[in-house]
C-alpha cells in the first residue's frame, strides 16, 4: 500500500488509472490517493512519478522490469501521451535486452519481487525466451568460430565456455526451471544443460551439511526441499542425461536429507539403476535418517540394486540371439555388469554387516537379489556374512543355517575354506560342506587344478 500526496497534473496527463481514480473521487480538493498493491512498491513509483515530472532517469536492466510493471499498473498507454512508459520500457526491452544473454539473466533476475503483474503482462516469459535463444546463438557462433583442425588426425575439435552456466545460478528455481526448458527446446547443447544443473544444485544446495542418525534437530527448509525436487523434475521431464554418476548420488542424498517425496528419490534411483556397476562402495554408504533403524539406508540400495536388475534382464532379452542365451546368464552381454556388482554389493554387504541394528532379513534380503552367476567366487559373500555373525551373537541356531546356506561352499577359495573349516561361528551342517568340496578339491589336485587366494577374514 502507498500514500503517497501529488501534484495531479502530470500524473493525471499519462497515468490511466490515476485519472480515473481522480474522476471518481468528485472532489476538487483532492491532494492525496491511495494505491495498493503496487508492483515494485514506493520505489517503482517514484520512478514513475519522475518520468511523468520530466525527471532525468536512466532505464537500466535493474530497473526496466519494475518500470513496465507499474506503468502497467498505472496504465500509462499511448492513449494518454505519446512515448509513455509502457512504449519506453518496450524500446528498452527490445532494443538492448532480449538481444543480450547477459542482460536478459539480469532482467529476469529482476523480475523475482514482482509477482502477479510481471507474469501477467508475459514479461518473465519473453525473458526466458531471449535467455534461451541467445544462448543456442552463441553455441552455434562460439562453436563455429573454434573449430579447429588437428593436423595429425585431420580430425574436428570444438572449444566452447559456456559462461552463462554459473550466471543462472542466480535465478529463482521455478525461473530457472523454466529457462532450462527453453533451452532445450532451442537446441542448446545437453552437456552444457548438465553441467548448468549440476552448477545450480552445488550453489543452492551448499548450505545443507550431512546429517547422521545421531544428530537432533529440525530438518531443513522447504525451499531447499523444493530446489532438490524441482532439479530432479527438470531432468525427468526434459530427458537430461549428461550428468555423472556421483551427482547423481550427491542428489540421491540431499533428496533423502531434505524429505524429499518419495518419487522424486525413486526417480533417481533408477538413474542410479541405469548405472550401478560404474559406483564405488563410498556411493552406497547412504547414512539413514531413521534412528531407529539401522546406520545406513539399505532400503534404498535395495530399489537400486532392483532397478539395475530390471535394466540387465531387459538389455538381454532386448539383444538375445535367435537361439536365446543360456538360463545362467554366463553368455549374457551384460554378465560383466553384473560380475562388478557383485563384487560392489559384497564389498556393501561387509560394511553394513557390523550394524547391530541391521536386521536379518533386510540383510539376507539384498544378498538373494543377486543372480547366482553374479559371484564367480564367494569368498566376499562368506566374508560380509562371518562379520555379520560375529556381529550378532544372539542370533538363534536356525536363524545361522538359514544365512549360512545362502553361501555356495563349491565357490569359495581354498583359503577361505580353510578359515571356514576352523570358523566356529558357522553352523555344523556348512562346517560339514566345507569339508567334503575341500577333500573333493584335494583329490583334484593332482591333475593340476590349483585355485586362488581369497580376502581377509575375520
Amino acid at each position: 500500500r502507498v500514500s503517497l500526496l501529488i501534484l495531479q497534473f502530470p500524473l493525471v496527463s499519462r497515468c490511466g488509472r490515476i485519472r480515473r481514480m481522480v474522476a471518481e473521487a468528485k472532489d476538487p480538493d483532492l491532494s492525496k490517493l491511495e494505491l495498493v498493491n503496487v508492483p515494485g512498491g514506493a520505489t517503482a513509483f517514484e520512478l514513475a512519478a519522475k518520468f511523468c515530472y520530466g525527471s532525468n532517469f536512466e532505464i537500466t536492466t535493474a530497473n526496466v522490469a519494475h518500470l513496465r510493471c507499474i506503468a502497467e499498473y498505472l496504465e500509462m498507454t499511448e492513449d494518454y501521451q505519446e512515448e509513455n512508459l509502457i512504449v519506453r520500457t518496450e524500446m528498452y526491452l527490445n532494443d538492448l535486452v532480449v538481444k543480450n544473454l547477459e542482460k536478459s539473466l539480469q532482467v529476469l533476475c529482476a523480475c523475482e519481487s514482482l509477482d502477479p503483474m510481471v507474469e501477467e503482462i508475459g514479461f518473465v516469459d519473453r525473458c526466458v525466451d531471449a535467455i534461451a535463444m541467445n544462448a543456442s546463438k552463441e553455441q552455434l557462433v562460439s562453436g563455429l568460430a573454434h573449430l579447429e583442425c588437428d593436423a595429425g588426425s585431420g580430425k574436428l575439435r570444438m572449444h566452447c565456455q559456456d559462461w552463462w552456466v554459473e550466471d543462472l545460478s542466480a535465478l529463482r528455481i521455478d525461473y530457472y526451471q523454466r529457462v532450462i526448458a527453453a533451452m532445450r527446446r532451442s537446441g542448446v547443447r545437453p552437456e552444457s544443460i548438465g553441467t548448468s544443473i549440476v552448477h545450480y544444485a552445488q550453489t543452492a544446495l551448499k548450505g545443507i551439511e550431512r546429517r547422521h542418525v545421531w544428530d537432533s534437530g529440525p530438518l531443513v527448509g522447504d525451499n531447499q526441499r523444493v530446489v532438490v525436487e524441482t532439479l530432479i523434475n527438470l531432468m525427468a521431464t526434459e530427458k537430461i542425461t549428461a550428468v555423472t554418476l556421483s551427482f547423481l548420488f550427491g542428489m540421491l542424498r540431499m533428496a533423502i536429507e531434505v524429505d524429499a517425496g518419495l518419487d522424486y528419490r525413486i526417480e533417481v534411483e533408477k538413474r542410479i539403476g541405469l548405472h550401478l556397476e560404474m559406483a564405488s562402495l563410498d556411493d552406497l554408504l547412504i547414512p539413514s535418517m531413521q534412528t531407529s533403524e539401522s546406520m545406513f539406508d539399505v532400503d534404498t540400495v535395495h530399489r537400486i540394486l532392483v532397478n539395475f536388475l530390471q535394466r540387465i534382464e531387459e538389455d538381454d532379452s532386448g539383444d538375445l540371439s535367435p537361439c536365446g542365451y543360456e538360463s545362467d546368464g554366463l553368455k549374457s552381454p551384460s554378465h560383466g555388469s553384473v560380475l562388478k556388482v557383485g563384487r560392489l554389493m559384497d564389498g556393501y554387504l561387509a560394511e553394513i554387516a557390523p550394524d547391530p541394528y541391521l536386521k536379518l532379513q533386510k540383510f539376507m534380503t539384498l544378498i538373494e537379489l543377486l543372480p547366482d552367476y553374479a559371484r564367480i567366487v564367494d569368498d566376499g559373500l562368506y566374508r560380509a556374512i562371518d562379520i555379520y555373525l560375529k556381529a550378532h551373537p544372539s542370533l538363534m541356531e536356525s536363524e545361522c543355517k538359514k544365512l549360512c546356506k545362502l553361501i555356495d561352499c563349491q565357490k569359495l577359495s581354498q583359503d577361505a575354506s580353510s578359515h571356514a573349516a576352523q570358523n566356529d561361528r558357522l553352523p555344523m551342517q556348512m562346517v560339514v560342506r566345507v569339508l567334503y568340496f575341500e577333500q573333493l578339491r584335494l583329490k583334484s589336485s593332482f591333475s593340476g587344478g590349483h585355485s586362488g587366494g581369497g580376502g581377509e577374514y575375520c
